[in-house]
């Protein structure tokens, strides 16, 4: 192996050539233990994918010190931690038995080399490459690329652990038509005359009680919430219903909790203005124009949902909101 020395290599102590410099068998032998090194990386992937698939998430393993612990979860720990330790020990083993061990120094220069300096690095680069013995030795190489080709799988199978997709979740709540609006803190149905202009309340659907009760989940409280603001109906500009049949009732709308950017809880609002705010990310939706993003991250408005009253005065959805409710998602459409 011969290689060009820097004027400064006289400062170096002497290069030794290690077995595999000098010994074919030897540089052979380790050829093989990095490639096999690789491909045990691609079995570990591989049986990594098939954990996941075949081995149950409720299967237990009883170990001394830990107690009971999940089999699946373990599988996949130590399937992963062989799979990314095999490609990095394989390309130590690769560098420290095979590639070129020869020290040199190189002075600093400024930056912007010239033609010349270019034309040396890329014959450097060149040289690098060839004494890597990435392209005569194809058992490494291809083996390497198997690898690293495979390593990627994992975090793929992964996703599969997201859970569903939020598409269908989110397109539908629980409201329906003539549901009462409760207010969140009492959960007692409102009237209209119960509102004075100015006044912002936080509600709930009627019986949201009861799915919590019997769901043990919050999932349905989490997308219902709604805001009913009051305003003088001729500040109101612009609603998300037809002209000729507003959503609102006598001044009151009711909009979607919900931030539109990130899922925030919203119910900062300015009187004067009509503006609500995101105390989170300073979302500002107008109420006066349909709820439509006036500043910050949020890409959408407010959804609204229609109300009116019902035969004894209160106030009730005239169904569902007409657009999902929180953030934007890729199935949304």
């Amino acid at each position: 192996m011969s290689i060009e020395q820097s004027p400064h290599s006289e400062d170096l102590p002497p290069h030794v050539p290690r077995r595999a410099d000098t010994d074919p068998r030897a540089a052979k032998r380790a050829e093989r233990q990095v490639g096999l090194l690789f491909i045990a990386s691609s079995l570990a992937t591989v049986g990594f994918v098939a954990a996941y698939v075949f081995i149950s998430t409720e299967d237990l393993l009883d170990l001394p010190f830990f107690g009971n612990v999940s089999t699946s979860n373990l599988a996949l720990g130590l399937l992963m931690a062989v799979a990314l330790f095999a490609i990095g020990a394989g390309a130590i083993h690769w560098a420290k038995k095979l590639m070129s061990d020869v020290e040199v120094i190189n002075e600093r220069h400024p930056e912007g080399s010239d033609e010349e300096s270019r034309a040396a690095a890329l014959a450097e680069y060149e040289r690098g490459r060839d004494e890597s013995g990435f392209a005569r030795r194809p058992f490494i190489r291809n083996s390497l690329l198997l690898s690293l080709a495979l390593a990627g799988i994992p975090a793929v199978v992964l996703l599969r652990d997201l859970g569903p997709l939020p598409g269908n979740a989110l397109r539908h709540t629980m409201w329906t038509e003539d549901m009462r609006i409760l207010t969140a803190e009492t959960l007692q149905p409102i009237r209209p005359e119960d509102l004075e202009i100015g006044t912002l309340v936080s509600g709930v659907p009627e019986g949201i009680d009861l799915v919590l009760e019997e769901e043990g989940n919050l999932n349905e409280l989490a997308k219902a919430p709604v805001i009913l603001v009051r305003m003088d109906p001729e500040d109101i500009k612009a609603e998300q219903g037809p002209a000729d049949d507003p959503w609102g009732y006598e001044g009151i709308l009711c909009f979607s909790k919900i931030c539109t950017h990130v899922g925030c809880p919203i119910s900062l609002y300015e009187q004067q203005t009509h503006h609500l705010l995101c105390p989170c990310h300073q979302s500002t939706f107008d109420l006066t124009d349909a709820a439509n993003v006036i500043f910050g991250p949020a890409a959408r408005a407010l959804p609204q949902l229609a109300i009116s009253v019902d035969t004894d005065g209160y106030l009730v959805a005239r169904g569902d909101f007409s657009q999902p409710v929180g953030p934007s998602f890729w199935e949304r459409g």
